[in-house]
Order: structure tokens, then sequence, then C-alpha cells
């Protein structure tokens, strides 16, 4: 398997919103309804949030790619904490799970955790995604909250906070 991990370009902003949708419309029908999941993929996917994303300061959209196709991506940034990074979102075309992509792609934010002096990576999950909170807990994340966020439009996420820790 070739899979080339790199930054996300412009030219491929577009390609990634379609891969987003297409992975959320494989996995979270049985986890939130389809009302939720069209809005999140809006708030979080949507090309001028992306581009916006991208200008802040230590924000990172990494991208998977197998022969010039997007398969996976993942997105971190620097927490208000100097210890923890933030993941935010990593996902794999349904097809390339448990095949590496994922962990290579995780194995990009704990390189730049340890490279900017971060010891904790932290990270949101709904709690009745049980196939993230298994893939999470075999790289070594622990639960260490539960929270309830309202995110609009009535919708709400009802996630565990997971932490992976090093000295």
């Amino acid at each position: 398997m070739s899979v080339e991990i790199s930054a996300l370009r412009d030219d491929q902003i577009d390609a990634l919103g379609a891969l987003a949708r297409h992975i959320w419309q494989q996995h979270y029908p049985a986890i939130i309804s389809q009302a939720q999941i069209d809005y999140m993929l809006h708030q979080r996917y949507d090309a001028a949030a992306i581009r916006q994303q991208l200008r802040l300061p230590g924000s990172v959209w990494d991208v998977a790619q197998q022969g010039g196709q997007l398969i996976g991506f993942v997105h971190y940034y620097p927490d208000a904490d100097p210890q923890r990074l933030k993941l935010d979102k990593l996902y794999v075309h349904p097809d390339w799970q448990r095949q590496g992509v994922g962990a290579a792609l995780l194995a990009r934010v704990v390189r730049a955790a340890r490279q900017q002096r971060r010891r904790i990576i932290q990270l949101r999950t709904n709690k009745r995604n049980a196939k993230a909170l298994a893939a999470y807990r075999q790289y070594g994340f622990v639960i260490v909250a539960a929270v309830i966020t309202e995110i609009g439009d009535g919708f709400v996420m009802d996630d565990y906070v997971l932490e992976k820790t090093w000295v």
C-alpha cells in the first residue's frame, strides 16, 4: 500500500468535503439523526470554514492519498493549555479502514505534539461511537470526561473526552 500523507492544499478542499460527507453517511446514521449529520457537515466541512481554519496559527489539516485520491484526513491544533494538542478530526474512508491509514495520520499528530513539547493529545467522540472509541483505546487514549455541548439548531454533541498522555 502506498499512501502519501501531506498538508491539505486549497485545491483539495472540495474533495475533502465530499470525502467527509461519504464517511459520515456511512457511519453516523446509526448514531445521530440525518438532520444533525447535515448540520454538522455544513458547520465543519464548508470550504470557507476550512479555509478560515487553515489560516489560524498552528491549525493543521493533513490528508492521506492513494493514487491521487483522498482516502483520509486529520485536523489538529494547539489547545489553550500549553500541555495539550487538540485532535479535532480524524477520518478514513471505509474501504481504507483497518489498513494503517488512521494510524499513520495519528502518528503525524503525535509527532507534532512531541515537537511542540505537548504531552497530551485530547479529542472528543460521540459516546455511542463504539468503533472510534475502540480504535482510540487501542492507541492508548483513555476517557477522562463526559460532556454534552449545544451546537445550535437544537442539536447537541453527547461526547466522551479522551486523552493520550506521555512523559
